[in-house]
């Protein structure tokens, strides 16, 4: 809901917007939430299956990124309609502080997909030793300069994402993946082997990551240096989460999650 709120609040045209929900129940109350608190939002909700991924997800070092609905943004192109060509895909756990429509009209180059890359992180700490002591696994790479990216925040060519068969190309990985474990993070490492230095870099503004804190301990992080257009709660703590056990990091007042929060409190109050 913070999110949605985000994308209206700072929207030049706000009814030019469409929201595509992914979700694994279609439950009438959450369909009836939004449609009462955007009265005018242009969405729809899909259900993902989770039976499309059971038996394909290994276990990771966080048992968040085991869920399938992290796996959901790999079978866009075939749960979305076909006339649905492109799309933003995010995270739940973003608020957006500037006109989304800025990122919407990212020039992609001919590729399927654009997001900020992060060339100065050590790629090769995403893919266990098995991965790079396999010669033949670590060609993967060959002929591109792999950056890695968060797939939190996209912008996709769902059409060219379908004709080039991309949803099989992460299944096979995933299927190496449950036989010699060449990766620990969930749905992200899949994709970053068929995308990674092949995708459209975009200004790092646009993904403001990690505020959820370290992986680890969850630990409170501070923004990045630079300007921003888009807060990301990437990581283990999650702002509503911190909030409702009143141990907020700072950054969690940046966003509506403070201001939803509160409004819920004093309608229970009363």
């Amino acid at each position: 809901m913070a999110a949605v709120l985000s994308i209206l609040q700072h929207s030049t045209c706000p009814e030019n917007v469409s929201f595509h929900f992914l979700s694994v129940h279609l439950d009438p109350e959450i369909i009836s939430l939004i449609k009462s608190t955007f009265p005018y939002l242009n969405f729809k909700m899909y259900q993902f299956d989770p039976d499309r991924v059971r038996g394909k997800i290994s276990k990771s070092i966080r048992q968040a990124l085991d869920q399938p609905l992290n796996y959901a943004r790999i079978y866009m192109s075939d749960i979305l309609p076909k006339n649905v060509k492109r799309v933003i895909y995010l995270d739940s756990d973003i608020i957006v502080v500037d006109d989304i429509a800025k990122l919407w009209k990212v020039h992609l180059g001919g590729k399927v997909l654009a997001a900020p890359e992060y060339c100065h992180a050590n790629f090769t700490n995403y893919f266990t030793d098995t991965f790079w002591s396999d010669v033949n696994l670590a060609r993967t790479f060959e002929g591109r300069r792999p950056c890695y990216f968060n797939t939190g925040v996209m912008v996709v060519d769902i059409d060219a994402w379908r004709k080039g068969g991309f949803t099989q190309k992460v299944e096979e990985w995933m299927a190496v993946q449950k036989n010699k474990r060449i990766y620990h993070l969930g749905s992200l490492p899949p994709v970053l082997l068929v995308f990674a230095g092949d995708i459209k870099a975009v200004d790092h503004r646009w993904n403001q990551h990690g505020l959820g804190g370290d992986n680890l301990e969850g630990r409170c992080r501070g923004l990045h240096p630079g300007p921003i257009s888009l807060l990301h709660w990437s990581g283990k703590g999650k702002p509503w989460l911190r909030l409702d056990s009143r141990r907020p990091c700072t950054v969690d007042y940046l966003g509506p999650f403070h201001d939803l929060y509160r409004s819920s409190r004093v309608a229970l109050e009363e």
